[in-house]
């Protein structure tokens, strides 16, 4: 019988739990987790400036691809020596978990930095750091490797202004090949100069030799502006609600209602942004849910007699941006997804609920025009549910039967355990059943390139029989009827043969999900299949690549032990069960992409250049990234 005993406990110190663990602090050490780095620098910085402590910021991507410099006008750290552990305070904070400044609230009010932790991360996952600090009528500087100090801090000398200045090279072991993405980027610290107005932030991209500047005095208001123009939204009333309150807590808000029937909710928590919502985006919906039927209590004639107004129909439409600042945040995790004061939510209820009420009663027409368009939801709504009620009445039967026919659905009936794999083609649909578990994994096949719904109505839409049957497999609906709580599967897997084609279909089923079942993407139940393109044969070793570069990494592993012979797969449908059952069905070995949407604004451009109407759009985006491009398959 194996022993355990002392000698077994291991006690990680220092700032090794995080390299150690590195997903634990940034959500992941792919090309997500990379850029988190940088965020944690650009909100220290923004912390500064919020504070009352300087007013502008410089990074800069270096054209390595993997390094950058986050530069502000603060107070720049503290380097005197820290009287407890007789070490200067910047090495303290860069090298220890939980060290900083914002414990208590003496030198910082408000802030996204809690923890101690963000700043030591980089320390920990960057090969290389260099900190230069400016203040007190001199400059210091020190550098680090991988968490630890490689050098003494050391003084330059006399200097004038004050501020802080990190230039770190992200670890390579940690991150792969993962490299900058200047669009991520710019549009991630553009929002930083909205959230903050009056707020200079400058991004110079090295790789590509741009450099921009951003100062958005007019705040959330304009943030709204730019959203709804770049998503193609229109306002259903030319007014936009917005309100400032600064009592205990700040609460900042842009606020419009739109033609489209999806609500658009971006948020953030001490200028950090929490895509996962939270107790200010639970207090934000209330209070205009309430602020709304007070006003149909004092203009009972505003809203048609026999029509009930759900929140669901009050809140179709509306696009809003949201800001708080909070003495003590609570957030969820070093990756601030979410915010989670209890108090927030009755702080944003009340502010709202009588903000909104009092704007609504002063413009009339603008509530008359908006209670209209609610009015005309909660129809649509009953409409929807009685011919759903209707059908359900004429056949009932049980769910499965009214599954599409060639899908080979799988045994259990537990959505945790299931996956649905959503294949190109009969061919390769006959490959996947035959490889792979039948009672967890179910394999729906598609005929061909499916609709472009970025171009197309949404009654084209859903009469599109692919998608019909897609979303009859998945169980959960689509636009105003989708519940998350009925999705049949747990996960989602796009799998598609690893060429130009196959990545069309992919993107054509992802401008699917991301224009009608968003809330699959946000719940994290969307992935992308990743299938090899290359069996490499090295002697008694077998490798797969998924690409070009996975292919050339291989081959240089390789070197000169051992001839290799290269096969490249034309598809899926010519791959043995055996081989795509080991390679991307199983889960032990294959490798899957969770699809997770960082930035709404980016997508939203993204999908609407790349898939949309617009030819010149088109063209300009593959102009702009041809010399990305290594290959094409014709």
């Amino acid at each position: 019988m194996a022993t355990y005993t002392a000698k077994d406990i291991t006690v990680l110190e220092g700032l090794e739990p995080i390299r150690k663990r590195p997903a634990m602090f940034i959500g992941s050490t792919d090309a997500r987790g990379f850029h988190h780095l940088l965020w944690e620098l650009v909100d220290n910085s923004v912390d500064e400036i919020q504070n009352g402590h300087g007013s502008s910021i410089d990074v800069t991507l270096h054209a390595d691809g993997r390094s950058a410099t986050v530069e502000d006008d603060g107070r720049g750290i503290p380097v005197d020596m820290h009287a407890k552990y007789k070490r200067p305070a910047l090495e303290l904070i860069l090298t220890t978990m939980h060290a900083g400044g914002k414990f208590d609230r003496t030198n910082y009010k408000r802030s996204g930095g809690l923890h101690g932790v963000g700043s030591s991360v980089v320390c920990a996952l960057a090969d290389e750091m260099m900190v230069k600090v400016t203040r007190d009528g001199g400059s210091w500087e020190q550098s680090f490797s991988r968490g630890k100090p490689t050098s003494k801090l050391r003084g330059l000398g006399k200097a004038r202004g004050h501020g802080t200045r990190i230039t770190y090279r992200a670890d390579e072991d940690v991150f792969g090949a993962a490299r900058w993405d200047g669009d991520l980027v710019r549009t991630r610290i553009e929002a930083k100069a909205y959230l903050v107005p009056g707020l200079k932030i400058t991004v110079r991209d090295e790789t590509s030799g741009r450099v921009d500047t951003f100062v958005h005095e007019g705040g959330l208001s304009e943030y709204l502006e730019k959203i709804l123009s770049a998503a193609g939204k229109r306002p259903s009333v030319p007014a936009t609600f917005t309100l400032h309150k600064d009592n205990g807590i700040r609460l900042d808000l842009a606020l419009a209602w739109t033609d489209s029937t999806e609500e658009s909710v971006r948020s953030y928590a001490n200028g950090v942004q929490t895509p996962s919502g939270g107790s200010h985006e639970n207090g934000l919906r209330s209070g205009i849910v309430k602020a709304v039927r007070n006003l149909i209590g004092a203009r009972p004639e505003l809203c048609p007699r026999g029509v009930n107004l759900a929140a669901e129909d009050i809140r179709e439409g509306m696009a809003v941006v949201l800001s708080v600042y909070v003495e003590e945040p609570q957030f969820e995790g070093q990756t601030k997804d979410r915010l989670n004061n209890p108090e927030v939510l009755g702080f944003v209820d009340a502010g709202v609920r009588g903000a909104l009420e009092n704007w609504l009663l002063e413009n009339p027409s603008v509530a008359e025009t908006l209670v209209a368009r609610m009015s005309l939801a909660a129809r649509a709504r009953e409409a929807a549910r009685t011919a759903a009620s209707e059908v359900q009445r004429k056949s009932a039967v049980s769910h499965r039967l009214n599954l599409p026919g060639k899908l080979a659905d799988c045994s259990s009936t537990d959505p945790s355990h299931c996956e649905l794999f959503i294949v190109e083609g009969d061919s390769a649909g006959g490959s996947a059943k035959q490889g792979r578990d039948r009672r967890t994994q179910a394999i729906l096949p598609l005929k061909g390139k499916v609709l472009n719904t970025e171009q197309a109505s949404s009654s084209k839409v859903l009469a599109n029989k692919e998608l019909q049957d897609l979303v009859s497999a998945l169980g959960c609906g689509v636009g105003k009827d989708f519940d998350v709580a009925k999705l049949r599967y747990g996960r989602v897997i796009i799998l598609t043969d690893a060429d130009s084609d196959g990545h069309h279909i992919a993107t054509l089923l992802l401008t699917f999900f991301c224009r009608h079942l968003p809330g699959l993407i946000r719940a994290g139940h969307v992935f992308l299949a990743q299938p090899p393109l290359y069996r490499i044969d090295a002697g008694s070793d077998t490798h797969w690549a998924k690409d070009d570069s996975e292919r050339d990494r291989v081959l240089r592993m390789i070197g000169g032990r051992a001839k290799p012979e290269i096969s490249r797969f034309k598809g899926l449908g010519e791959m043995m069960p055996n081989v795509l059952r080991d390679t991307t069905l199983d889960p032990r070995q294959r490798r899957l992409l969770r699809i997770i949407i960082d930035d709404e604004i980016r997508t939203d451009q993204i999908l609407t250049e790349l898939m949309g109407k617009d030819v010149q759009a088109r063209y300009r985006f593959i102009v702009e990234r041809a010399r990305e491009v290594e290959e094409i398959d014709v």
